[in-house]
């Protein structure tokens, strides 16, 4: 593939497929089911062949498509485990891989970048790619000073491309939601809408991994590669040596390494905010890297792809978060009523009744209000399942709740971030780190 399917014609229609394809396969199952097979048989069908045909498409494209997709990565753990099933192989694929573009094409862009002289600088250049995401593929090289570095290029047609699966994807919201009941497929493609500018600029995520590379440069646990040199659409940072990601952690890794890795990406999460006063806000398995020792035991986490930061306001993390945080979890009803009207969370004219709040919040709260805390997907679905359940108290409260702007992009990585856990069923000091880090959590109550 020499680079993005271009044509938005090709893409819509490619888009356009997917519940076209999938109401099909359903009419089949149907027809299958009055032929006599039995009905877990045929759904179990349909779903790995829905599973294949989404992930599948959604890869090849790229840009907004493959970013949409991986956003979904990140909430799989969430989804009942009957529909999680056949698409999780699906899904931990998309976290890691996608088609590449020919070296010629790479070699294109880096002249075109970094001037005719680009050799003289970068003077050795993998063959083939490494990895490779949504709107741009890694290659291995070597600097003229002899380190070892990473290349991010962005694919050709990117911004096209990206635009237009948006466009696109906002139309289809409605009737992709059935391949993954009961999650709100609109906010998400609005995610990918407004980070949109952000992502495709690569000179704005130079200057955000900088940032994060001076602030973790002498940590013990976390690793973030420096910036090496930048053009709008080229990256060259130092090379982060590592064989695998946390998808590989979800799928097969031991206890050992589910809770070591799952405790320092909770530490990476608040450390963040603390330290540059931006946070990483795309938590999919695929961004965080895996350095074991030289005896093999669980080592560091490297954490690449800047894209994506929020840029915070207070230069931390809201301290109303910490404070709203702790109140749910001592169970003050008032002070918390009074903290999220102070907020935007409640409007004026919205009444809730506050111990239906306590009770709405309480699983949220109940990380933190115990020594360690163990994220399970089966807790991650009880609390989806929850407020998603129209019989429910909790469901009642959860469309009463406003979510001002400024907690937008927090909020969606927080909840992001706890599916990865979920994923990883880590056992951590979640209380703690938050003592530690997060303004407002240890001075409440």
């Amino acid at each position: 593939m020499a680079d993005l399917p271009r044509k938005a014609a090709a893409r819509t229609a490619r888009l356009a497929a997917l519940p076209l394809g999938y109401a099909g396969r359903k009419t089949v199952g149907f027809g299958k089911r009055l032929g006599g097979a039995p009905a877990e048989a045929v759904m179990n069908d349909l779903q790995q062949r829905t599973a294949e045909q989404l992930f599948r498409t959604l890869g090849e494209l790229k840009g907004g498509a493959m970013k949409f997709g991986q956003l979904l990565s990140v909430f799989e753990a969430a989804l009942p485990e009957d529909v999680a099933a056949p698409y999780r192989d699906h899904l931990t694929r998309l976290q890691d891989a996608a088609p590449p573009m020919p070296t010629s094409t790479v070699r294109e862009i880096l002249a075109r970048e970094l001037g005719a002289d680009w050799k003289e600088q970068l003077v050795w250049l993998d063959g083939g790619p490494t990895a490779a995401a949504s709107i741009g593929q890694v290659h291995k090289g070597r600097w003229h000073d002899g380190r070892e570095v990473a290349v991010k290029v962005q694919y050709p047609g990117a911004g096209e491309a990206l635009m237009s699966d948006i466009k696109q994807l906002s139309r289809l919201a409605r009737t992709i939601g059935p391949v993954f009941p009961g999650l709100d497929i609109k906010p998400l493609v609005e995610e990918v809408r407004a980070r949109a500018a952000d992502e495709l600029d690569y000179t704005l995520e130079a200057e955000a991994q900088s940032v994060y590379a001076k602030a973790f440069a002498n940590d013990p646990e976390i690793v973030v590669p420096g910036v090496v040199a930048v053009g709008k659409t080229v990256l060259i940072t130092e090379w982060l040596e590592s064989d695998s990601s946390l998808a590989r952690i979800i799928k097969e890794g031991t206890v050992e390494e589910r809770n070591h890795y799952g405790e320092l990406l909770v530490r990476f999460m608040f450390a963040g905010p603390s330290r540059t006063g931006m946070l990483h806000a795309d938590p999919h398995p695929g961004n965080f890297r895996i350095i074991p020792n030289d005896d093999g035991t669980p080592g560091r986490l490297g954490v690449l792809d800047y894209g994506a930061v929020a840029r915070l306001e207070e230069g931390n993390l809201p301290r109303a978060m910490g404070t709203l945080i702790r109140l749910a979890a001592l169970g003050d009803a008032e002070a918390l009523m009074d903290g999220l009207r102070q907020e935007g969370f409640i409007k004026d004219k919205i009444s809730l009744d506050p111990q239906q709040l306590i009770e709405y919040l309480a699983p949220f709260a109940e990380p933190t209000k115990v020594e360690r805390f163990q994220f399970t997907r089966a807790w991650m679905r009880e609390q989806f399942a929850r407020i998603n359940n129209p019989r429910d108290p909790a469901f009642t409260i959860a469309i009463k709740i406003n979510l001002p702007a400024s907690y937008m992009l927090i909020h969606r990585t927080w909840i992001g971030g706890i599916g990865v856990l979920s994923q990883l069923e880590a056992e951590a000091p979640f209380n703690a780190i938050l003592t530690e880090f997060l303004p407002g959590f240890a001075d409440a109550g």
